[in-house]
């Protein structure tokens, strides 16, 4: 027979785990809607930044016959080293968000390593950087704090230093890998080239119908100043949008955890219930049988 006080605890216990899972997800969906805002009105400013790096490109491409002749713009034709910075949560609880994250960063890993291309991990959020230590593999930078709470200026101190490196030449390529929000039901990974500027991305062969005019003596140093704003800000960008996944994922998760422990909680009830049922009738034949021995 069930030990009535066993189930009982267990529901009291689920019923508890509940109230907790509901309410984490009360949370999470309010800090996806200021998240979410805040993600929009980032999205307004990167679409004209990347509209004035693609007219200033452009200009540039048609005025010299060679193309664009900038550092953040040439291609390597055959890579030695990539960097890939790979942004995760600082937290669980959301589902698969981070092993998503970083099931793309494994694949690119394997399929650069294939290419006997060397790679250097830049890692952002505890998640991400908990996984790969566990495992063994060496990370060349780690900050923690940034993707739960994105700032533009770490945002860019971290990016800078990342895009140095590209400048002087200690790596070829930097791709950006997080996990990106799309609706309040749907996250998905995204992967961009960060350096060189993945010119096809800004369609600069389109037809230019602008009037901004760039003098021949500035177009250099106006477009390595725009390139590295872009870059700060794709970061950011990039860091509020993984946020806003994030919350989005475990808004799901937890409601699907409130939703299994509510049936949880019914299909202990019955068993009480059953149990509570055999109790009864096993005290009822005890007394009869009792009254019938005393006759």
């Amino acid at each position: 027979m069930a030990n009535l006080k066993e189930i009982k605890r267990k529901i009291g216990s689920v019923k508890n785990t509940q109230k907790t899972t509901n309410a984490m997800k009360l949370v999470s969906s309010a800090k996806l809607k200021r998240t979410e805002e805040l993600a929009k009105r980032s999205r307004v400013y990167a679409a004209k930044l990347t509209e004035l790096l693609n007219e200033i490109a452009r200009k540039m491409q048609q005025t010299n016959t060679n193309g664009i002749d900038n550092i953040y713009f040439r291609e390597v034709d055959e890579l030695q080293k990539v960097d890939i910075v790979f942004i995760t949560a600082d937290k669980g609880l959301c589902g698969g968000f981070n092993a998503q994250t970083i099931k793309r960063a494994n694949h690119l890993i394997e399929t650069f390593r294939e290419k006997n291309v060397k790679v250097r991990l830049r890692a952002i959020g505890r998640k991400g950087i908990d996984y790969f230590k566990f495992n063994g593999i060496e990370l060349n930078d780690e900050v923690i704090g940034l993707s739960s709470a994105p700032d533009f200026k770490k945002a860019s101190e971290f990016i800078s230093e990342v895009a140095d490196s590209y400048a002087n030449g200690d790596t070829d390529k930097i791709i950006l890998i997080h996990n990106g929000y799309v609706n309040m039901i749907t996250q998905e990974v995204r992967e961009d080239q960060i350096l060189p500027v993945d010119t096809p991305k800004l369609e600069l062969n389109n037809v230019s119908t602008s009037e901004l005019e760039v003098e021949p003596d500035d177009d250099d140093t106006l477009l390595n100043a725009l390139v590295k704003r872009y870059i700060e800000y794709t970061m950011y960008y990039s860091l509020i949008d993984s946020l806003a996944a994030e919350h989005s994922a475990r808004m799901q998760a937890m409601d699907a955890a409130t939703k299994n422990a509510k049936e949880m909680v019914k299909t202990l009830q019955v068993k009480y219930n059953k149990a509570r049922q055999e109790s009864i009738t096993t005290e009822l034949i005890e007394i009869i049988s009792g009254m019938e021995s005393m006759k």
